[in-house]
């Protein structure tokens, strides 16, 4: 095998067609077992059952199905072929989830059900009922002291139910039905599926269990097994008392049985992934330059992007730390060889290099001119009705995201730090942590993150909420966003809010419809935690000061000024996208002229909007209804000496933005939904770095609201409220202007694109220390808690028995 062909399991569970004379049958408990051991024998397991032909997995556990589904989506855990859980009361197959009949309906036909096995136990009011997900059994705390006088009655009640008691760790106890119990159920599964008693390898760490081993399979007790299970199991010829815990016991008894042979290329043939030297890895779906295709070669160059996030990241390779920065490009045989790294810039970045992951022209086009932006942005940005779901396209996606993180895991050195930026890069994180256990994986969403009701309506959330906690950490813009994150992650699966923290007052609570007064920083989903933190990307002072003293950038600032003269200009700036708002922006502006005529001839509206891509279809309408209402608003108000609306769908040079900066009165940015808007805080750099006292009219659902305090807020859904907003930016007080533009001027200096970074990878970095932390005291506590007394191994086997 090699790690080209690594695949993970985000679509469908394994493949058992090919599975018709099973070598070996592997029934694992999850807890302590299964999902324990160390992080390269869980690779190493992991990736031997999911290669395997010859391998059958079955997941038999205490857990309720509910609570073992979120599981499944783990995209690192190989899907197992058979379920058994609550102790052996349930069984469905592992692809479809549908009860395994006739098996299930003999258990179902033994249970009285759960409300009468209920009502009749609440005659224990010294036992706690467990609210956990569970089905065919009723689940109890119970202390150990009050137990044992209550024993024989409780028996008694269950044998009047006709039902079977089952007891662990003298805490816990279940009623279930009768001649129910993990072995049991494994047994008349294995009869039905005709599978051979002696390819089974039962694995456990507890005395729930026991009744596998007695059951006549040969067995396990992985390492740091409960004591209770060693001794009951300890005159079990067909059972091995591992030394390593978790996978790393269940290989050794692979090993030990003989259940494969030794030469099995799949045991021998699984090398570890490439290392790399880089220390950190910026992880990005677009190289740092652009590629032109001229006189038969690629040539580089520096990027265009009026407000692209690149040029700030390259600064942080600055400093001589070796990196490297995964991208896609192109791989088009008529271009000649491709060429899988390029250094970026020798001179600024000389420890830098570009690894190139090559795309066909299709993959390009679907992974991220089609689906991207038809699937996932709409859905992202609230709009989930425009959301188009492909399964194909779903399947290139992953394809695209298993290719970066290949190229990810063979750039980073021991331990690095990988940075992966936005929605496009979802699943890059579980391929990632299945290749490379080592890393530190964060995860950056420039993106808006929507709620939960919105978010769910996407086929594979599952999957992609179980890539983005594979992360160490995952930052966000603002607050909201986060706890948008934290309530998906809620409805998906188990979860605990481990730390919280107030947002005030680096952000606004209540001032706007992003606020938020309290956010999650740490979450716990099963033995793994999760960083999280609101970072809102600054913007970059120094390319925006060097631009201002570019004497051709001053010409044009003067120029712009000259033929503005005694009018206002408002000056709009955005992609061409539905997101956006640029249609009510624009009849706002048209009922500002019809309410009041005296601004007629006194402001101009310049508006650029940046055309996307050919291939991306989904906005030429958009676009025909812009120059529609354009042409519309123009006809109506214009003068021979005045345009009201002065439109441009073209890109422009960077250079020329600061310079329309400088000269614009009023910056009116108006998206229905936006994950942070980098160009008003470019206007208020320019503004503050000329000494300008522009206003600045925002919505209120742009991410960049909840930071920006001295901004006109607006509800761009209000028609009204958008209009009185931009007439209030036209009419307000100079003092006042100068006021909010220097408290502006005062957060964008200081949290720079320089702090955002910094402040970020800090977080990633405090994090993975205080995540090292919490497992050290969690390891303690639970060899604490497999300290504790227990019953007789011996009375437990006789019950089992």
């Amino acid at each position: 095998m090699t790690v080209s062909n690594i695949t993970t399991h985000t679509s469908s569970p394994r493949s058992t067609d090919t599975l018709i004379e099973p070598r070996l049958i592997l029934a694992t408990d999850l807890d302590g077992t299964f999902l324990a051991g160390s992080s390269e024998d869980r690779y190493r397991l992991y990736r031997l059952v999911d290669q395997h032909p010859e391998i059958r997995l079955i997941w038999i556990t205490g857990r309720g199905l509910e609570a073992v589904m979120p599981l499944l989506t783990d995209p690192s855990l190989p899907r197992p072929d058979y379920l058994v859980c609550d102790v052996g009361a349930t069984v469905v197959d592992g692809k479809t989830l549908q009860p395994l009949q006739p098996l299930q309906s003999t258990i179902d036909a033994r249970w009285p059900g759960d409300q009468t096995v209920a009502a009749v136990m609440r005659r224990f009011p010294e036992l706690q009922r467990q609210d956990v997900p569970q089905e065919r059994r009723c689940s109890y705390f119970c202390d150990p002291q009050t137990l044992e006088p209550l024993r024989s009655e409780i028996e008694q009640t269950a044998q009047e139910l006709g039902c079977a008691v089952l007891y662990s760790a003298d805490r816990y106890l279940d009623i279930l039905p009768p001649k129910t119990d993990k072995g049991r159920t494994l047994t008349a599964l294995a009869r039905m599926l005709g599978l051979p008693r002696e390819r089974v390898l039962v694995a456990g760490d507890t005395l729930n269990d026991l009744s596998m081993y007695v059951a006549g399979f040969r067995g396990v007790c992985v390492g740091e097994s409960e004591p209770a299970l060693t001794d009951a199991t300890g005159s079990l010829s067909d059972v091995l008392h591992a030394e390593a815990p978790g996978c790393g016991g269940i290989l050794q008894a692979i090993g030990h049985f003989k259940l494969l042979a030794e030469d099995d290329p799949h045991l021998t043939g699984m090398p570890e992934p490439r290392k790399g030297g880089a220390e950190l890895v910026m992880v990005y779906h677009r190289l740092p330059y652009e590629e032109v295709f001229e006189d038969g070669e690629v040539k580089r160059r520096q990027p265009r992007s009026p407000n692209g996030i690149i040029p700030s990241l390259l600064g942080f390779f600055q400093g001589g730390q070796k990196g490297s920065w995964v991208a896609w490009s192109i791989d088009d045989p008529r271009r000649g060889p491709f060429v899988t790294h390029t250094e970026v810039d020798a001179r600024r970045y000389p420890t830098l290099t570009a690894a190139r992951v090559p795309l066909s022209k299709s993959e390009v086009d679907i992974f991220y001119k089609r689906f991207s932006k038809e699937a996932f942005w709409p859905m992202l940005h609230a709009f989930w009705e425009r959301a188009r779901f492909r399964e194909d396209d779903w399947k290139v996606y992953l394809k695209v995201n298993r290719k970066f993180a290949e190229a990810t895991a063979a750039e980073a050195a021991h331990g690095a730090t990988i940075w992966i930026h936005d929605y496009n890069l979802w699943m890059v994180p579980a391929y990632l942590r299945e290749l490379r256990p080592d890393l530190k994986i964060a995860f950056f969403h420039h993106t808006y993150f929507p709620s939960a009701d919105v978010f769910n309506v996407v086929p594979w959330r599952r999957e992609i909420i179980g890539s983005l906690l594979c992360c160490d950490y995952v930052g966000f813009h603002i607050p909201r966003q986060v706890e948008n994150f934290v309530d998906v992650v809620r409805g998906a699966m188990p979860v605990e809010a481990v730390s919280k923290e107030n947002c005030a007052p680096r952000f606004l609570t209540y001032g706007c419809a992003v606020g938020l007064d309290t956010m999650t920083t740490c979450l716990k989903v099963g033995d793994r935690k999760v960083g999280l933190g609101a970072h809102p990307v600054g913007t970059d002072l120094r390319r925006i000061r060097e631009t201002l003293a570019n004497p051709e950038v001053r010409n044009n600032i003067f120029k712009l000024r000259r033929e503005i003269g005694a009018r206002k200009l408002v000056l709009s700036i955005e992609r061409l996208d539905y997101t956006k708002g640029t249609l009510a922006k624009l009849e706002a502006f048209e009922r500002l002229l019809e309410a009041q005529p005296q601004q007629q001839g006194k402001v101009t509206l310049l508006m650029v909007c940046v055309p996307a891509a050919r291939e991306m279809t989904v906005y030429r309408q958009l676009q025909t209804q812009i120059e529609q209402a354009v042409g519309r608003i123009n006809g109506r108000f214009s003068r021979l000496d005045w345009t009201p609306v002065r439109f441009f769908a073209q890109a422009l040079p960077f250079e020329d933005v600061v310079a329309h900066y400088a000269a614009a009165q009023v910056m009116w940015i108006t998206p229905l939904r936006d994950g942070l808007n980098l160009v008003a805080k470019e206007f208020i750099a320019t503004q503050g770095l000329e000494g300008g006292n522009g206003a600045l009219v925002l919505s209120e659902f742009a991410g960049a609201a909840a930071e920006l305090k001295g901004a006109v807020l607006t509800n761009p859904h209000d028609q009204a409220d958008l209009t009185a907003a931009l007439d209030q930016a036209l009419s307000m007080p100079e003092e006042e202007a100068t006021g909010r533009m220097r408290q502006l001027y005062g957060i964008v200096e200081y949290h720079d694109i320089d702090r955002w970074g910094q402040e970020f990878l800090a977080a990633v970095a405090g994090s993975d220390q205080m995540l090292h932390q919490n497992d050290s005291t969690s390891a303690a506590v639970s060899k604490a808690q497999t300290a504790m007394p227990t019953r007789s191994g011996t009375a437990i086997l006789q019950e089992a028995s």
